[in-house]
């Protein structure tokens, strides 16, 4: 058992080396400047935070009828 217990923990410490070292990779490989990198990733926030504002207030309007929640579907997928 412990030993399983050591491979999971190893397994786990790898996929988190590994992401790190991607990341890192990406970071330095990207063709663009950081300052673009930083407006993209804002621009991307934005977008999925209206998205998820827009589902939030469908669900908030359909909450009368239905099931439980209101939620008849997956229209609201970000």
């Amino acid at each position: 058992m412990s030993k399983r217990c050591g491979n999971e923990q190893a397994a786990i410490l790898a996929f988190i080396a590994g992401a790190a070292v991607a990341a890192g990779a990406a970071l330095l490989f990207t063709p663009k400047t950081g300052r673009e990198v930083r407006e993209k990733l804002g621009e991307a926030k934005e977008d999925a935070l209206e998205k998820l504002k827009g589902c939030s207030a469908k669900l908030r309007g359909k909450k009368g009828g239905g099931d439980s929640m209101g939620y008849d579907g997956g229209d609201c997928w970000i």
